[in-house]
C-alpha cells in the first residue's frame, strides 16, 4: 500500500482535523483517508484517451526528440 506523508500543515488545520477524526472515532490518519476516499470517489476516472489529448495539447508548438534519436543516444552511452 502506498503511503503519503503531508507537512507544513496549519497548526489550526491540524487541530480541527483532530476534532474531526475523534468525533468519528477514527484517528487523524484514518480520517484523512476518510476525507480523500470520500473526495476524490466523486470524481470522474479519467481515461487515456483523455489524458493523452491533454498531454498533445499541453506540449504543442514544444519540439520534440524523435525516439529514434534516444535509443542512439543511449546506446552511445554504454
Amino acid at each position: 500500500m502506498a503511503g503519503l506523508s503531508v507537512r507544513n500543515l496549519d497548526p489550526d488545520l491540524l487541530a480541527r482535523l483532530k476534532r474531526r477524526a475523534a468525533l468519528h472515532g477514527r484517528s487523524a490518519e484514518a480520517e484523512v483517508r476518510e476525507i480523500l476516499k470520500t473526495t476524490l470517489s466523486g470524481e470522474p476516472e479519467v481515461g487515456f484517451e483523455d489524458l493523452a489529448a491533454e498531454l498533445r495539447r499541453m506540449t504543442r508548438g514544444r519540439r520534440h526528440t524523435p525516439a529514434e534519436a534516444l535509443v542512439r543516444e543511449g546506446r552511445n552511452e554504454r
